[in-house]
């Protein structure tokens, strides 16, 4: 006979808690590898380790994806993936080892060994950086088991209740039993119970662990930001931007692009710390004379100032990887020229402080271009995001070839024999920029006013300069436009000339051409290998 609704604590309800052991046992490893790691480096945290480890294995079609699709946020958007999944996996490791108790400690022993061995794969790791991921394996088992105890009760199946007899056939003293037995109802309660406290001091230890961990790495970071750091004044500084570089049309590019505002991208997950008085730049490999400077050291020799522009190989026709600014540091060619490059090197092999690797030819240091090993951007300090304590900066070349962050290393070698970190994937070994130009205003798909309308925007060559650049609308002829001054070829140049709209829909393009003759053809490259080629142009409705 039917005397209600199932028991609590079926099986349902079983699986339920097994898998939300694992959700805090996870929380409480990654909080205790935190803190392990913040003293350490924060890089060798399990998930940083993990994620930067994917970054290096993921196909260039999904890098270049993920670049389209989140900008700069893409790695933010890896960290939330990341994070998303070791949340399932752990739910399913709970689930696991609540039907089989001894998978408890091999599980999360597995995470921690397969994040352990992802952290000592980066490049410059040491032996202890598998430390944090190991604690972290130690830490989760010890908690999923403990979750695990606090269920003392197993749930209570259908096919486990003890037959109901007929009404009228108990036997005399015999109680008929119904499913309302307060001992079975309380065992699946008890079990929420003794999970939530367990659960609740289990978060407490990963939110206390995890916090202090946070907390120690930002006050390391704090020496390695560069606040307060007042840099000398440059012995030769830049040229006064010419009046009228900056057209100041709303909704154009400002021709010096802020901090805040200008490009990043890299392979960094998270932002290397160097504080300043461990920061070092090792020059070696086929010199005359190894060349070692400290911070105070590098400082102390004359400072340049120069305006220039950067972008990024992975820049699609009329994206936004391109930026100007401001720049002050020493001459990277003097301190080549000081260390004696040797006979047949023609690769500068930089490394940063998180082993990232970039390869610069030679040549086009000593080619007589402001490259420069810079400490200041824009009047400041480097930001941490943009290369604190010092950084690469060469123009006419993508970044990927010439702008190390977080530089530690300089290394005179050959192409021959060494490959950086993108050519291994690839990329053209040696990448000039080329020339290109973007339509700012009006921005795609606007709606417009009949009469007058502004069409503006910037057009770059760094170290070869623009000569021209030319607008039609609806593949009619090419008209010029008008170019603001710029203080020299290796910044961008804003432009803009006046359009007639008429009522319906519009395309507009634009082309450059720099001072080599060379105008921007119409064929549509992607970035791979070397940078992307073709026209930008925007489609516009007139009212």
């Amino acid at each position: 006979m039917n005397f209600g609704k199932p028991p609590v604590g079926g099986p349902g309800a079983g699986r339920a808690l097994g898998a939300l052991c694992g959700v805090p046992a996870v929380a409480a490893a990654l909080g205790a590898a935190e803190l392990t790691a913040a003293p350490l480096r924060p890089q060798a945290g399990p998930l940083v380790a993990v994620g930067s480890a994917f970054i290096d294995l993921a196909p260039r079609r999904l890098k270049d994806a993920a670049i389209r699709a989140f900008g700069a946020d893409d790695k933010l958007v890896l960290l939330i993936g990341i994070v998303a999944t070791v949340l399932a996996i752990a739910a399913v490791a709970g689930l696991a080892a609540r039907r089989r108790p001894r998978l408890a400690p091999a599980l999360p022993a597995a995470l921690g060994l397969t994040a352990a061995a992802a952290a000592l794969s980066r490049p410059g790791a040491a032996p202890t950086d598998a430390l944090p991921s190991l604690v972290a394996a130690v830490v989760g088992a010890l908690a999923l088991r403990l979750l695990l105890g606090s269920l003392s009760r197993r749930a209570v199946r259908p096919s486990q209740l003890p037959p109901v007899p007929e009404i009228g056939t108990t036997a005399p003293g015999q109680e008929a039993f119904a499913p309302s037995t307060p001992g079975l109802l309380e065992g699946g309660l008890s079990d929420r119970r003794a999970l939530l406290r367990t659960g609740t001091a289990t978060l407490a230890f990963a939110a206390l662990t995890g916090g202090s961990g946070r907390a120690i790495t930002a006050a390391r970071d704090s020496a390695a930001r560069g606040t307060g750091l007042v840099l000398p004044r440059p012995a030769e500084s830049a040229p006064p931007l010419p009046p009228g570089s900056d057209l100041r049309i709303p909704g154009l590019s400002p021709f010096t692009t802020p901090d805040d505002g200008f490009y990043r991208v890299d392979t960094a997950l998270v932002i290397p710390r160097v504080p300043l008085r461990d920061w070092r730049l090792r020059v070696h490999g086929l010199v005359d004379r190894p060349v070692e400077l400290t911070f105070e050291e590098l400082l102390r020799r004359p400072l340049i100032e120069r305006d220039i522009t950067l972008t990024c190989v992975s820049n699609e026709v009329g994206g936004p990887y391109a930026g100007t600014a401001r720049w002050l540091g020493i001459d990277l060619a003097a301190l080549l020229r000081e260390a004696g490059v040797s006979a047949g090197a023609d690769q500068i092999m930089s490394r940063s402080a998180d082993g990232w690797t970039c390869g610069t030819p030679v040549e086009t240091v000593l080619d007589g271009r402001a490259a420069l090993l810079a400490v200041g951007m824009n009047g400041r300090a480097l930001p941490p995001a943009h290369g604190f304590p010092a950084r690469l900066i060469v123009p006419g070349l993508y970044g990927y070839v010439s702008a190390t962050k977080w530089v530690t290393e300089i290394k005179l070698t050959r192409f021959a024999g060494e490959r950086a970190y993108w050519a291994e994937r690839g990329w053209a070994q040696r990448a000039p920029v080329k020339t290109a130009s973007r339509i700012e205003v009006p921005k795609p798909f606007a709606r417009l006013r009949a009469g007058p309308a502004v069409i503006a925007g910037v057009a770059w060559a760094p170290h070869r300069g623009v000569a021209a650049v030319e607008v039609r609308v609806d593949g009619g002829p090419w008209r010029q436009a008008r170019l603001a001054p710029s203080p020299g070829p290796d910044t961008w140049r804003q432009w803009h000339m006046t359009w007639d709209a008429t009522p319906g829909d519009h395309r507009l393009e634009v082309r450059a051409t720099d001072t080599a003759g060379l105008t921007q053809t119409a064929d549509r490259v992607p970035p791979f290998p070397s940078g992307a080629t073709g026209r930008h142009s925007v489609l516009v409705t007139v009212l």
